[in-house]
């Protein structure tokens, strides 16, 4: 059987984790050194120079990446927005222009606005389910690269993989997408058409809320070596522990996105039937208008969960200040349930433009408790309303 053909938990498990050949170490060992001895003057050692551009335990961790999600090579960096400046940099020049969704994650709309927008990197907006306005804003820009979260965050909009690429391809653009919430266990974006998946290692991949990282997997070998230039050039690499943590995490990937799924599927049903809340935002649900496209190209639905509560703003805080087993917290994607509140924190950047939160909205990771803890750890919190 081909590496291409095992199952998702063979791959993660096994996708650049050879035994040490000295010892027959079955957990190749982690690295620290920041430079390697030549063998006389431009006599490396299987390539080994220094530790900016290479390092034995960031190959293992990149080759996994690319095993995930069925990629040629993968590139790990010291944090998602390190991995997406990374590309950008490599493939755009100033001028250029993105095509984003207008529900993007705040950091990165505040770096491709904000930031790169400083060097002439344009960006339009727009919504990612309107195919016509879609096509139309990538050929008024002449864009470049097209932008894609799915599901997005936090407003967990689908977004159809195959037929952005399609119309991003007809115009010339390259297709990025964002997989960090569906993690590659559920959806393997360059299979359906993506020339370019990006992560937040954070999250998912790592798993444990204990160590920073990002990740850009492609298939094509001219660009990865556009990407891993400016890996080397620039110089955003994860560290030997933070790869060594991040492989550790993503060897238990199918395992805790199971649970994940399972208990984010009963906590959003919860939150439905509670007369509390406006609307519960989970794409497992038939109702959701991506639900027919996230069954086509995923394989669950994920551990995210948003909800809008008819008390307003006020509600939504009192809430996210009330749980005990949801922490309220940054980030997402870790074994613990974190909650938060989007409109000041995760997406604080945005407020005031088309990408804004609504105020009345909490996002959830749903983590691998005991559901039923959770459930009560909510109930309690929803009874201070």
């Amino acid at each position: 059987m081909t590496e291409n053909h095992q199952g998702a938990n063979t791959r993660f498990v096994h996708a650049g984790q050879e035994f040490e050949p000295v010892t027959g170490a079955v957990v190749p060992p982690l690295h620290f050194s920041s430079t390697y001895a030549q063998d006389g003057i431009g006599g490396l050692r299987n390539g080994y120079e220094y530790g900016r551009g290479t390092n034995p335990t960031r190959d293992a961790l990149q080759a996994q990446l690319a095993g995930a999600e069925f990629g040629n090579h993968a590139f790990s960096f010291s944090s998602g927005l390190a991995a997406e400046d990374s590309l950008i940099r490599a493939v755009l020049r100033p001028g250029d222009h993105i095509v984003l969704g207008n529900d993007a994650y705040g950091g990165t709309f505040r770096l491709i606005d904000r930031v790169l927008g400083a060097w002439v990197i344009g960006n339009t907006p727009v919504d990612m389910g309107d195919e016509a306005a879609l096509a139309a804003a990538i050929e008024k820009n002449k864009a470049k690269l097209v932008w894609v979260e799915t599901p997005s965050n936090p407003m967990m909009k689908i977004t159809d993989i195959a037929k952005v690429a399609e119309i991003a391809h007809a115009a010339g653009a390259l297709l990025v997408v964002d997989n960090t919430f569906a993690s590659p266990f559920l959806q393997q974006p360059l299979t359906l058409g993506a020339d370019i998946v990006v992560h937040s290692t954070t999250k998912y991949i790592g798993g444990h809320s204990d160590v920073v990282g990002g990740a850009v997997i492609v298939k094509d070998a001219e660009l990865a070596e556009k990407i891993g230039f400016i890996q080397f050039a620039v110089g955003a690499v994860s560290g030997p522990m933070d790869a060594f943590l991040t492989t550790r995490g993503l060897k238990t990937l199918g395992v805790r996105m199971r649970t994940h799924s399972e208990n984010a599927a009963q906590v959003a049903q919860w939150l439905r039937e509670r007369s509390e809340v406006e609307r519960v935002l989970y794409p497992g649900f038939e109702d959701h208008p991506g639900h027919e496209i996230a069954k086509k190209q995923m394989s669950g639905f994920g551990g995210m969960v948003s909800v809008q509560f008819n008390g307003g703003e006020s509600a939504a805080r009192k809430i996210a200040e009330s749980t005990k087993l949801f922490t309220l917290a940054e980030s997402l994607g870790g074994i613990e349930s974190l909650m938060n509140y989007p409109s000041e924190m995760t997406h604080a950047s945005v407020k005031g433009t088309e990408l804004a939160v609504p105020v009345n909205l909490l996002r959830l990771s749903v983590g691998i408790e005991d559901p039923a803890d959770l459930i009560e750890d909510l109930e309690k919190a929803f009874s201070n309303l």
